[in-house]
């Protein structure tokens, strides 16, 4: 039975000083509450009290080793075999990276007030920035982390050395019935499509009642950020070109190409669910990064969706060569700002469901 919810309002907030007021909508009816926010994500934020204990945290031991040029993926798409992804690359970006697990959190935390040791599975936990949020909000949980990346891990360990952190990927993960909550940030996205829903159904299913699965996803397949990947992947006669001849980038229906599958429709997620929820919300946050300059959004996607279009370039010039070319079409699609900054649009697509 679905929590019948009916909410309609605009709430409208002061985010940084400095920065212009954002306006939140969030029109829902009955049981689909979809928001549409629009955040401004400034350099004041990293001075603002969403720094918390896992920036702290990193006092700890520092060791941790770094591979380059290789896909983070949390179940296989285009390669034969997982690959590695760097810890490091990924959290030159950290406070940008983490601010949606806050976001997520926030929800979450009313559903288990009542839960004083619950049991947390944090899938696709990278270097453990999720998981030293959700931790910091759940003091007395247990919590295991999960992803495939050996780098990311060994990151995670040195960062929380008191949770668990074990390998493994998102397409066999089966909770026991032990969850009180699965929460994913940024890694569902990583399964193609006919796996995705199945998938997160699967873990839904395994819940007991009152808990909850949770998770967050870049839905950015159409933003300049990414679709100029593949178009500059397609460009014919460039040092790179012979290297994407059979990578069919775009092709929705090859699952070894190095771009990633389209989210799904938020109806589709909420249909997923409906059946065995007492409560599914949805929302869809536009987070508008300001960062340095364009090169510095390329050195935000190196450590995410461009990974795979430079692991199908083996020479170190062509990929060179590459990635100027994208950085000169970047420069096109983002203007500079006043200051001669720009700004990144990253939207992201949450969902929220409590087990019936």
């Amino acid at each position: 039975m679905i929590r019948s919810t009916v909410s309609r309002y605009v709430h409208i907030r002061q985010l940084t000083s400095g920065v212009p007021k954002c306006e939140q909508v969030i029109a829902h009816r009955t049981r689909n509450p979809i928001s549409l926010t629009s955040v401004i994500s400034s350099t004041s934020y990293r001075n603002s009290k969403y720094k918390t204990s896992y920036h702290h945290s990193q006092n700890h031991s520092q060791r941790y080793r770094t591979i380059h040029n290789t896909p983070r993926t949390m179940a296989p798409t285009h390669a034969e075999k997982p690959n590695d992804w760097s810890a490091q690359q990924y959290l030159k970006f950290d406070t940008e990276r983490t601010r949606p697990v806050y976001d997520l959190v926030g929800q979450i935390a009313s559903h288990l007030s009542d839960v004083s040791s619950p049991r947390i599975y944090d899938l696709g936990c990278g270097p453990g920035n999720s998981s030293s949020v959700l931790l910091s909000a759940f003091p007395g949980a247990k919590l295991t982390g999960m992803d495939n990346s050996p780098d990311m891990l060994l990151k995670a360990r040195s960062t929380l050395p008191d949770a668990e952190f074990v390998e493994g990927d998102l397409s066999s993960f089966a909770p026991g019935n032990d969850a009180d909550l699965i929460f994913s940030n940024a890694a569902i996205h990583w399964l193609r499509s006919p796996q995705r829903i199945p998938s997160l159904v699967r873990m839904f299913e395994g819940l007991k009642k009152g808990g909850i699965l949770a998770f967050q996803i870049p839905d950015n397949y159409t933003e300049r950020s990414h679709a100029l990947m593949r178009t500059v992947a397609l460009t014919p006669s460039q040092p790179w070109s012979q290297y994407f001849a059979d990578a069919r980038v775009g092709d929705l229906q090859d699952s070894k190409r190095p771009d990633l599958d389209p989210i799904e429709a938020p109806s589709a997620f909420y249909n997923a669910f409906a059946s065995e929820a007492a409560t599914v919300n949805i929302w869809r946050t536009t987070y508008q990064h300001v960062l340095k300059d364009v090169p510095a959004i390329v050195e935000w996607v190196k450590g995410t969706g461009l990974q795979p279009f430079l692991h199908l370039i083996p020479e170190e010039e062509a990929r060179k060569e590459y990635v100027k070319a994208y950085e000169r079409e970047l420069k096109n699609a983002y203007p500079e700002l006043v200051d001669g900054k720009v700004l990144l649009a990253y939207p992201r697509l949450f969902v929220l469901a409590v087990k019936s």
